[in-house]
Order: structure tokens, then C-alpha cells, then sequence
């Protein structure tokens, strides 16, 4: 039964999250707001739907250590593993302006988000304070594109990319989330029987499992664009959807109801997703795009992150 709620919940969730996805392009497109905009919002909050839902029903039903877990494995996981991937498809080519622009925003956001963990726990006046800050950016970055300085490095594909009808797009939009909303329930029931029987902490599950599984949208929507050769959508997708979980995701989840944070995290994931999120950020910098063989050094780190948590080699007295 355990396998059956995991292994389902995961499938609603992508199948939700693509749903979802497809529909706010739609509905974006015919509000005329340019492809970088779109996947630095619409899409990186539309990918990240099934991280919030996860975080505020693992919160309400008194599994702080999931909530926190997912936000920051799910952070990791699209740094490390997600760009690793794209970036071994095809080299993600990056525009230094957007890097310092967006990039900026992420590594803020992070800094930000590290800080308030720090405490012990995530207050509802925190949640306020990162919400608001997403709203800001949110409109920030609308303001710009209205003012052509957030501009796409698309070609002509661009053009001729076919989008659903406006009230196709509403269909999908709605149906997507009602299998993210019903998806996201089923995978945390799974996720805390599955840490129940393993003896595994539920802070472990939540950064691997639960993570992995909530990344599976924007895992499926950056290699789509690297096939084909898409990296504005790549790039805003990442960096759109980290901002997100921090922010946006945390900020909702704590003003639902103020989150503990476990010493886990505290004292090495946080850490990790800081280091993750540098190191990326440098990679894009510094050579205007991620090249294959970065991407390799990405997946691995990712993959022994990942070992090392399922492997039970975090120190005894960080693991609750």
C-alpha cells in the first residue's frame, strides 16, 4: 500500500504539474508576456505547485521535517541534479544580465531564507515577510519585461511554438491542479509509512524522496527545453522555481502555521544548498553557460548528497 500511494501520488503529480504548465503558458501567451517572463513565474510557480502543496499538507498534518526537508532537497535537487542533467543534454547557454538580475534574487533569497532557519523555526511573521518579498519580485519582473529589459535569448522557434486555446488552457490549468492537490496528499501519506517502516527520519525523506519526486515537473519541463535548445526557459525555470520554494513556498507554509526547523537541516542541508546555489550561479557567470562537462560534476555531487543521506552517514545527533 505504501508503494502504491508514493508510486501514485508521483504520477498525478507530474501529470498535474505538465497539465498545469501547459495551461499558464497558454493563458500567459494570450496575455502577450514574453517566453523569459513566463518561465521565470508562470512556469517556475506552476513546476513548484506540487512542493507547496506537499509543504502545507506535511505542516497542517504535523510533519515540519518534510515541509523543511522538501524545500531545501527540492532546491538542491533542481541546482545540482536538474541543470547537471540539461546541461549534459546540450550546454545551457546563460545571459550574464539575467544571471545578475534573477541570479542576484536567488542567492538574496537564500542568504535570507538561511538566516530565519537558523532561529530553530520559521515564525508566521517570517512566512509573511518571504511572501511579500516573492510578490515583489513577481511584479518586478513583470514591470520589466513590460519595459523590454528582461528580454528572451529564443530564436525563431519561438514563433512558431503552438499554444492551447485560452479556454483549453483554462481546462488544463484547473484539472492540473486538482492532480497536484490530490497527488501531493497521497505522496506524503506514502512518504511518512515509507519512513515509518525504513526507521528513516521523516527530515531524510522529505530531502530525498519527497524532494525527488516534487522535482519531477521541473525535471520534465528544463530537459524538454535543453532537447530543444530552449536555455531562456531552462534558465528561468530554475531559478524562478528555487526563488519560489524559498519564498514563496515557505513563506505560505509558515503563515499556514509556523514550521520547525530540524537540526538536520540546520546544521548541513542549508549549508549544502548554499554551496549548491554559488557554485551554479558561478558556473552560468563565468562562462555565459553551463557546459557538459560542469553539468557531469553537478549530477555526481547531487548523487552523492543523495547517498549519503539514504546511506545513514549524516552525523547521529543531526539526524531527528
Amino acid at each position: 500500500m505504501t508503494a502504491l500511494l508514493i508510486l501514485g501520488g508521483l504520477i498525478l503529480l507530474v501529470a498535474g504539474g505538465e497539465g498545469l504548465v501547459r495551461g499558464a503558458i497558454g493563458l500567459a501567451k494570450a496575455g502577450g508576456v514574453s517566453p523569459t517572463v513566463i518561465a521565470l513565474t508562470i512556469i517556475a510557480c506552476g513546476t513548484s505547485a506540487p512542493e507547496l502543496v506537499v509543504c502545507v499538507e506535511a505542516a497542517l498534518s504535523g510533519f515540519p521535517g518534510i515541509a523543511v526537508g522538501n524545500v531545501v532537497g527540492s532546491n538542491v535537487a533542481n541546482l545540482l541534479l536538474i541543470v547537471g542533467m540539461a546541461a549534459m543534454v546540450h550546454p545551457m547557454a546563460c545571459q550574464r544580465t539575467d544571471v545578475l538580475r534573477n541570479g542576484a534574487v536567488l542567492a538574496g533569497g537564500t542568504a535570507i531564507f538561511t538566516v530565519i532557519c537558523l532561529d530553530g523555526v520559521v515564525e508566521r511573521m517570517a512566512g509573511i515577510g518571504l511572501s511579500v518579498l516573492l510578490v515583489v519580485y513577481i511584479l518586478g519582473s513583470w514591470w520589466l519585461s513590460r519595459r523590454g529589459l528582461n528580454m528572451a535569448v529564443g530564436g525563431p522557434e519561438e514563433a512558431e511554438e503552438v499554444t492551447d486555446g485560452p479556454r483549453l488552457a483554462a481546462l488544463l490549468t484547473a484539472s492540473g491542479l486538482v492532480a497536484v492537490l490530490l497527488g501531493a496528499h497521497l505522496l506524503v501519506m506514502g512518504a511518512v509509512d515509507l519512513a515509518r517502516l525504513m526507521g528513516i527520519s521523516e527530515t531524510t525523506i522529505g530531502l530525498t524522496v519527497v524532494a525527488f519526486g516534487t522535482s519531477l515537473p521541473e525535471l520534465a519541463t528544463v530537459l524538454a527545453a535543453a532537447f530543444r535548445r530552449r536555455p531562456e526557459l531552462a534558465f528561468g525555470n530554475i531559478i524562478g522555481s528555487n526563488i519560489f520554494n524559498l519564498l514563496g513556498i515557505m513563506g505560505i507554509t509558515a503563515t499556514v502555521a509556523p514550521v520547525p526547523v530540524p537540526a538536520q537541516v540546520v546544521g548541513v542541508d542549508l549549508w549544502v544548498m548554499a554551496v549548491a546555489t554559488v557554485g551554479v550561479l558561478a558556473a552560468m557567470y563565468t562562462g555565459s553557460r553551463v557546459s557538459r562537462g560542469e553539468g557531469v560534476v553537478m549530477l555526481a555531487a547531487y548523487i552523492g548528497y543523495f547517498v549519503v543521506l539514504l546511506g545513514g552517514l549524516m552525523p547521529a545527533h543531526l539526524v531527528l
